[in-house]
């Protein structure tokens, strides 16, 4: 319990990132496509690197002294399976064309800089963004059990990660926020709904960190190592997943030339500094 208040805390900081490109959206003249391309890809070099470099092996240490090294192993592996079939099984629940993680070309956001470009429907544009509003805050939920594990367990890397998850965020508030205030002439209300989209990530760790400590958590409010490192499994998993599907194709459709390999390698050569300096 004692590093609780951080690790929400840090969660809180990571859906925030939604707010930001809310706020983006409606000071920047011109989306910046070279940040977003850079950004989207730093975070999938940090997910990728902590995944496989740490949290996996976090699970596996937790695994093995209840189950043994030779099952501790395996249950490691079905879980981090697990984690990615988890959110492989949200994202096909969602309408592609309501999927925040689909990238949307210049040409598409045009109207948003050009008073001349073809404008597009407005009810059309209003239903699109809350429906990209709720695809978020679905998406969320697991993003932020993520960030609060990692954080709980190592508040350093949860630092990071949280960073990588906030810069990913920051599209995402875009995505929500431009068809409403575009639709409706209405910041407050494009804001708001971006706003709240950010806040499934804290609750959504809440809501699971609850879940746990009622249905397997000690007496003393410790959850057992066995689900510790089940939950290490799954987090590694959901992050994979995430950086593959998610951030690299958004990186490389929003980038130019080698802007999305310098955003990977730049995430994954900062998580292994912070890991090092950790030491």
């Amino acid at each position: 319990m004692e590093n609780f208040w951080v690790a929400l805390g840090l969660t809180v900081f990571a859906g925030m990132g939604t707010g930001v490109g809310s706020i983006i959206a409606f000071t920047a003249k011109r989306t910046n496509f070279r940040f977003l391309s850079i950004s989207t890809g730093f975070s999938a070099g940090v997910m990728l690197y902590v995944s496989f470099v740490e949290i996996f092996f976090k699970g596996v240490d937790s695994l093995v002294i209840v189950y043994g090294e030779k099952w501790g192993h395996w249950v490691n592996v079905g879980s981090f399976f697990g984690g990615i079939l988890l959110i492989g099984l949200i994202d096909n629940l969602i309408p592609e064309a309501d999927n925040p993680h689909e990238t949307h070309s210049e040409k598409e956001t045009a109207f948003l800089h050009d008073k001349n470009a073809p404008q597009p429907d407005l009810k059309k544009l209003h239903r699109m963004g809350l429906f990209t509003a709720l695809a978020i805050a679905i998406h969320n939920f697991p993003e932020g059990l993520a960030t609060f594990m990692a954080a709980l367990e190592d508040p350093s890397v949860g630092l990071t990660i949280a960073i990588a998850l906030a810069l990913h965020n920051i599209p995402e508030g875009i995505s929500v926020s431009v068809p409403i205030f575009y639709a409706t002439g209405n910041r407050k209300k494009a804001f708001i709904y971006s706003f709240l989209s950010g806040l499934a990530e804290p609750v959504g760790a809440i809501i699971a960190y609850v879940i746990l400590l009622l249905f397997v958590g000690g007496d003393d409010g410790v959850i057992p190592p066995q689900i510790t490192g089940i939950l290490f499994g799954v987090v590694a998993g959901i992050m994979v997943y995430i950086s593959v599907d998610e951030l690299l194709p958004t990186s490389r459709a929003y980038g130019k030339g080698h802007d999305s390999i310098i955003g990977l390698v730049a995430g994954m050569a900062v998580m292994a500094l912070s890991l090092l300096l950790m030491k």
